[in-house]
């Protein structure tokens, strides 16, 4: 999981449920949107930590990232 996808993925958690997930918990967002599950699979991700203490590193990327578009 690349840097990006993770902070990709936490945006995205952002945007659907108002969380703000530390940048570790980011990474496992990142790596589930990655795999295939059946229907009947069961799967469980914590998400531990306080993005807040992120939020340098989150606006950095954002910045960069719409310059970009």
């Amino acid at each position: 999981i690349t840097d990006d996808e993770a902070l990709e993925a936490a945006f995205e958690l952002t945007r659907k449920e108002g969380i703000i997930p530390a940048l570790e918990s980011a990474h496992a967002l990142a790596a589930l949107n990655k795999n295939t599950f059946a229907p009947s699979d069961i799967i469980v991700l914590t998400v531990s930590g306080r993005g807040d203490k992120d939020m340098e590193t989150y606006i950095n990327y954002s910045q960069t990232t719409h310059q970009q578009k």
